[in-house]
C-alpha cells in the first residue's frame, strides 16, 4: 500500500480528524464511532481496511497507531 500524501490536508494547517462509525442505528442497537488524528511526520506503515488485514497485522498496526496518533472512541445507544 502506498503511503498517503496528505495532499488534501496540506491546505489546512490545523489537525484534521478521520471519522468512521459502525452500527445500524441507535434504534437497532449501539453505534460506535471513532476519530483519529494522524501525525503527518510519523505515519505508521501498514494501515489498511481492518477487514483486509489478518488479525496479527491488525493488532500490530493498532499498537503503532496508539503510540503516534490522537484518537477517541464513543458508543451511543438509544
Amino acid at each position: 500500500m502506498a503511503r498517503p500524501c496528505f495532499k488534501l490536508e496540506k491546505v489546512h494547517p490545523d489537525p484534521v480528524a478521520g471519522v468512521d462509525e459502525a452500527g445500524c442505528a441507535p434504534l437497532a442497537g449501539p453505534v460506535v464511532a471513532a476519530a483519529v488524528i494522524l501525525d503527518r511526520e510519523r505515519f505508521p506503515r501498514g494501515i489498511d481496511d481492518s477487514k483486509a488485514l489478518p488479525a496479527d497485522r491488525r493488532e500490530a498496526v493498532y499498537a503503532r497507531l496508539t503510540r503516534v496518533a490522537a484518537w477517541g472512541v464513543g458508543i451511543a445507544s438509544g
